[in-house]
């Protein structure tokens, strides 16, 4: 099975090449697919249109041409990292391959595959649906660190099929915004890293959450990864920062060695809105909120949740008119984003309680003119899923609001229905330039907030200390707001600012900046550098699980930041396994939260560990 064990870091010239992994050993897994009896046909899928890069497979389809379909977008998409094309795979109710003749494919960039069921059983693929290394001409090697942009939920795969190294194995080496959920995985091997490719193999994930997997899951490379409510039948090993919560068949807490951090419920979470195929058509699911859960919410008969008719969603694809999305909305319908990618001229605004935005394929909303893509009301309930903000050239005060401070305690979000966001991933250039002075502001209390990654981007086009300028990914000033899997990466100053009383984060990963030109544009009031979590000095209760930082200042590998996280010093902010490393031999963290903790050097690389702060 493969371990990690440290390693020299390496780094290529358009994107951070590190991981904390070592080369590892491969093993097979060995796996018994058991076959699978065929599921009666589904009803006709809806009639709808949901354009041209929704496609909807159905069991009656020959495999040849469903292997057709999923490997023509593979192949386009597995290297098109920056690019335009979005795609939603759907499988309807039913068995896809055999154990004998499995159905196996790749995930590319801006893929979501998902099934249309109302448990993920009513849906087995036989085979596997993979995300294997990117193997670069550069000097990089073989890697999964820019495996970003896609999607798997709603399946069961009977793991089967594959040859040497990658027989019965289910690979899925992602880094960020990649998130695995409500899946059941039997039969074979999982493993988070590609271990079959040629080295260095590193990754840098991850999200998983409600779903159940039979074998042990392989780590591997995985610098850090969050797991939430979910069924597992082991754990192979850590890298810095593997974070559990809710998860039964997790390792035991023990960080920092090795550093896990195992809490046995997940104190506040909803799971995110699916699509389901039924009698009536296509439908969507929406999961309740609920609060110190563990393992997953569905069974053989689906899951709890409200369920609405496509017909009460306006459909929209790019193109469309933002006044006629926002007159649909106030109308009273919700709003299913087909894949693509939308110029937003003025914002999406979000009014009344209970509204769904879905995204499909990975849905990108780019501001234009400085506009905020999507303004939420405070009222409860609204879900936003399955969704991509870029930031436009003309700069962005706030490219997603969660409410207004002049709307806080006027009876809008509640504790019992909070509004939640679930895979919402936000970019500040990267594909084209961008600016935005915030990512994400959230002013509504009682918000959920689970698995986001906040990009400032490090690589890609308008990338620079003056091009793609952005203060900070996250600043929420409600009280009572939960992240679960929140990745802010690169901003210019905090990368995150927390004002609200009562705010829990479990699982938090972040890189500082990496492109500062010296130390004199990045300090501020005699501290060096920008804390990436900060916790304003007013605030008296918080509370954070899980918690890495780090460092790469490749422009000038002198630039300090004195600490990582910066909290005051009260009996109710409390932080738990928090872990700082310098990677590449580039930037120190002088210490870990506030002035406690050792400093990560370009000559020692870390981790430096802080267990437990404050309370």
């Amino acid at each position: 099975m493969p371990q990690s064990s440290p390693h020299p870091l390496r780094t290529r010239a358009s994107r951070r090449q590190f991981g904390a992994a070592a080369a590892a050993l491969a093993v097979l897994l060995s796996v018994f697919a058991s076959a699978q009896g065929a599921n009666a046909a589904p009803p006709p899928p809806s009639s709808t249109d949901l354009g041209p890069n929704v496609i909807v497979f159905t069991p009656d389809m020959p495999q040849s041409a469903i292997q057709s379909k999923v490997d023509a977008i593979a192949a386009q998409q597995v290297d098109s990292e920056m690019g335009s094309g979005r795609y939603a795979l759907l499988f309807a109710p039913g068995t896809y391959g055999t154990p004998a003749n499995p159905l196996r494919f790749q995930v590319g960039y801006y893929t979501e595959v998902a099934g249309l069921g109302a448990s993920p059983d009513d849906v087995t693929i036989n085979g596997s649906v993979d995300v294997y290394n990117r193997c670069f001409t550069d000097g990089s090697g073989c890697i999964a660190l820019d495996n970003f942009w896609r999607s798997i939920s709603n399946l069961h795969i009977a793991v089967a099929g594959g040859s040497g190294c990658q027989t019965n194995t289910e690979f899925w080496a992602v880094s960020q915004a990649a998130p695995m959920r409500r899946m059941d995985i039997t039969g074979g091997g999982m493993s988070l890293m590609d271990y079959c490719t040629a080295g260095p193999q590193y990754a840098s994930g991850g999200f998983l959450a409600d779903s159940k997997v039979s074998a042990t899951i392989v780590n591997g490379s995985q610098q850090q990864f969050y797991s939430r409510n979910s069924t597992i039948g082991g754990w192979s090993n850590a890298v810095w920062n593997q974070v559990f919560s809710g998860v039964q068949g997790a390792p035991a807490q023990s960080f920092p060695t090795p550093p896990y951090t195992t809490l046995p419920t997940t104190p506040a979470s909803r799971e995110k809105p699916y699509l389901v195929q039924g009698a009536g058509g296509l439908s969507v699911v929406v999961p309740p909120a609920t609060t110190n859960s563990a393992g997953v919410s569905w069974s053989s008969t689906g899951s709890a949740g409200r369920t609405i008719p496509l017909s009460d969603f306006v459909v929209a694809k790019p193109g469309d008119s933002i006044a006629r999305i926002n007159a649909a909305l106030a109308g009273g319908k919700n709003l299913l984003l087909t894949p693509g990618v939308y110029s937003i001229d003025r914002s999406i605004q979000v009014k009344r309680a209970g509204t769904v935005v879905l995204g499909l394929g990975l849905a990108t909303l780019t501001a234009e003119n400085g506009s905020t893509p999507l303004v939420i009301d405070d009222v409860p309930g609204v879900d936003v899923a399955g969704i991509t903000v870029d930031a436009g050239p003309v700069n962005s005060d706030v490219l997603l609001q969660v409410g207004t401070k002049h709307q806080r305690g006027q009876g809008g979000s509640s504790a019992a229905d909070p509004i939640s966001l679930q895979d919402v991933f936000l970019r500040v250039g990267g594909p084209h330039a961008g600016k935005a002075t915030v990512g994400v502001q959230v002013d509504s209390d009682h918000v959920l907030l689970d698995d986001l990654w906040l990009w400032r981007a490090d690589h890609g086009a308008g990338v620079g200390w003056t091009q793609n300028t952005s203060d900070t990914g996250l600043v929420v000033n409600g009280d009572d707001v939960t992240a679960t899997g929140l990745f802010v990466e690169h901003f210019q100053k905090y990368n995150v600012i927390w004002n609200g009383e009562d705010g829990r984060t479990v699982f938090f990963q972040n890189e500082l900046p990496y492109d500062a030109p010296n130390q004199a544009a990045w300090q501020h009031d005699g501290t060096l550098g920008y804390a990436a979590y900060k916790v304003a000095d007013s605030v008296t209760t918080h509370e954070l699980w899980g918690a890495g930082s780090y460092i790469y200042t490749n422009v000038d590998p002198t630039l300090h930041a004195t600490r990582a996280f910066e909290v005051p010093v009260t009996p109710g902010v409390r932080l738990h396994d928090l872990s700082t490393v310098s990677l590449n031999k580039a930037g120190t963290i002088d210490h870990v939260v506030n002035d406690t903790g050792n400093a990560v050097t370009p000559t020692h690389q870390g981790p430096e560990t802080v267990v437990e702060y404050g309370g």
